[in-house]
């Protein structure tokens, strides 16, 4: 579900109410949590938290005009979408997040290779999430980036 807008508090504006409280205080969250160095914006008509390219010139390799994503945050049709490259990267992070998310929720994981949809605005486990930012820095998702989803030069 594409929106149209230039910053995040536009794109949340748009949300019908039970979406924006949902989605604001997931922004929240990850603002609050992400490690220093990642930077807010508008990516892909989703909040987007990124690897700026002060931190990385290559930026992301399917167009190296954008900065490197790490995650983003969307209202779809029908749920609301955390993408987290590193779980789709990282096998060891991926595992922890599958085996925690049920201490966290009682509903069941409904998540794709990078895309965690949450269908119910009142069972997004937040703490969780919070723990998930904080488990890898730049620096870190740069290495993980280089040596397993950039394509390498022949």
């Amino acid at each position: 579900m594409k929106h149209k807008a230039d910053t995040p508090e536009a794109y949340i504006a748009q949300l019908p109410e039970d979406r924006k409280e949902a989605l604001s205080r997931l922004r929240k969250t990850v603002l609050d949590h992400l490690p220093k160095g990642f930077e807010e914006q508008m990516s892909y008509g989703m909040l987007g938290y990124v690897v700026p390219h002060s931190a990385y010139p290559n930026g992301y390799h399917c167009n190296p005009e954008l900065p490197l994503p790490f995650i983003n945050l969307a209202s779809q049709k029908n749920f609301i979408a955390l993408y987290h490259l590193a779980i789709y990267a990282d096998h060891k992070l991926y595992s922890w997040f599958i085996s925690e998310y049920p201490k966290h929720c009682k509903r069941k994981l409904d998540m794709g290779k990078s895309c965690i949809r949450f269908k119910s605005m009142n069972d997004i486990p937040y703490d969780l999430i919070a723990e998930l930012c904080k488990k890898m820095s730049v620096d870190d998702w740069i290495a993980l980036y280089e040596n397993t989803l950039r394509p390498k030069n022949k």
